[in-house]
């Protein structure tokens, strides 16, 4: 077994590998976020429902991502994840670099589609050979660092689209990302596969049955876990994808300057809150055996204020409220994913990351989005925004109220106790 502080070999050409394929995957993703009025000026021109229409090409990829994210994380479970990561990345780089080929609407959509699927391929399997190859004890602070990807990512898209829509064309942000994305996944071919546990080998993978899934839902703090997570994907991924349009359209900044200042915001604020999340999770989790909870509720109660305050403060003011608002909402992104591979047994976590991506942008970001451009076509941006945000506060209460739940599951797997109900 791993003793208290000991990494298996492998683990950090492996954190390495999967920390830049997920730079790539969050990249990829928000790229689109950044050019959206190029979109809507090409193929939504004069159309009274032009921001709906564009919310749906999110709306899309979240779709066919939460939809075959169960089966990747079923196949992850049993085969090699590294092939499945390989494959899928090779997928979505294609995609990507299809959706810069699109010569109409209906075929944007159809290339947010097959990004999805090859996200779904990524998402389940990537957090568990991490967790694998680190002990429970580092867990919080290594996964943050794989985490820290979403928002550094994020706001490189925002940037990079900004940028080479400007300069190429917005065709050309999603050519240049396909080579990369091709590179990194011809490296996930060449690395060696954890073991997960001990004498698991390909002739013993295990085989799920209902009773797995009917354990991974009777776990009580993995289960309000997805709750919180679906409250704050349904807010961050809403704001997140209409951020730079609203601040240009609603607020009159210069579009290229406010992709390049949301971008470094989101940056800067998102890479120091993810680490410092992860870090004071597993600081404070020897006082505080429920902290990853703690931390994550903390940051979303004080995410809340400072996203409605922004709304109502004046440019350049407001974008010093953006940058505590975006650190107070990544605060969670590393104690909360730990807290959900601590809580289920190694031979299950991709299936229960899995679960989460489905039930997270099902009711989340899979909505939000389009919601908030159909209300800014039906009244204004400001009503869209505070609709959204409210549910921040959802989010925080549950993690704050489940931290003693979470002490006991994790007691619970590290014990080895079966998830079957009794």
């Amino acid at each position: 077994m791993q003793s208290e502080s000991q990494a298996r070999t492998g683990a950090r050409p492996a954190l390495a590998l999967l920390l830049g394929i997920n730079l790539f995957c969050y990249l990829d993703r928000y790229i689109l976020a950044s050019i959206i009025p190029a979109i809507k000026t090409q193929f939504l021109q004069g159309d009274p429902d032009a921001n709906g229409k564009a919310g749906l090409l999110t709306t899309a990829f979240m779709v066919s991502y939460m939809l075959t994210a169960p089966i990747f994380g079923w196949l992850a479970d049993r085969y090699s994840r590294w092939v499945i990561i390989g494959a899928s990345v090779a997928l979505w780089s294609l995609a990507s670099g299809a959706t810069g080929l699109a010569a109409t609407f209906g075929a944007l959509l159809a290339t947010r589609v097959f990004l999805g699927i090859g996200e779904a391929g990524y998402g389940p399997a990537a957090p568990t050979i991490i967790s694998d190859f680190y002990p429970v004890e580092r867990r919080g602070t290594v996964l943050s660092w794989f985490f820290m990807a979403i928002p550094v990512g994020s706001a490189l898209g925002y940037a990079f689209g900004g940028w080479i829509n400007k300069a190429l064309g917005w065709r050309w942000a999603f050519y240049l990302v396909t080579p990369p994305g091709l590179l990194l996944a011809v490296l996930c071919f060449m690395m060696a596969e954890p073991r997960r546990l001990p004498g698991y080998t390909r002739a013993n993978r295990p085989k799920a049955t209902w009773q797995d899934y009917k354990g991974l839902i009777r776990i009580p703090s993995l289960v309000t876990n997805i709750l919180a997570q679906t409250a704050l994907t349904f807010a961050i991924g809403g704001l997140s994808v209409w951020a730079p349009t609203y601040i240009h359209e609603g607020r009159g900044q210069p579009l290229e300057q406010t992709d390049l200042i949301f971008g470094g915001i989101l940056v800067v604020a998102g890479f120091v809150s993810t680490l410092f999340g992860g870090w004071l999770g597993d600081a404070l989790r020897k006082r505080f055996p429920g902290s990853y909870f703690i931390v994550s509720g903390m940051g979303m109660l004080l995410g809340f204020p400072a996203t409605i305050a922004m709304l109502y403060t004046p440019f350049p003011y407001a974008w010093g409220l953006v940058f505590l608002a975006i650190f107070f909402l990544f605060m969670n992104t590393g104690p909360s994913n730990t807290a959900l591979a601590n809580v289920t047994p190694p031979s299950m976590r991709a299936t229960a990351f899995a679960m989460n991506i489905l039930v997270i942008h099902l009711f989340g970001d899979a909505l939000s989005p389009w919601l908030i451009g159909w209300i800014k076509d039906h009244g204004s941006w400001n009503a869209g925004f505070f609709t959204v945000s409210t549910v921040m506060l959802v989010a925080g209460i549950v993690w704050l109220t489940s931290s003693r739940a979470l002490v006991r599951d994790t007691e619970a797997v590290e014990r080895g106790e079966s998830l079957s109900p009794g």
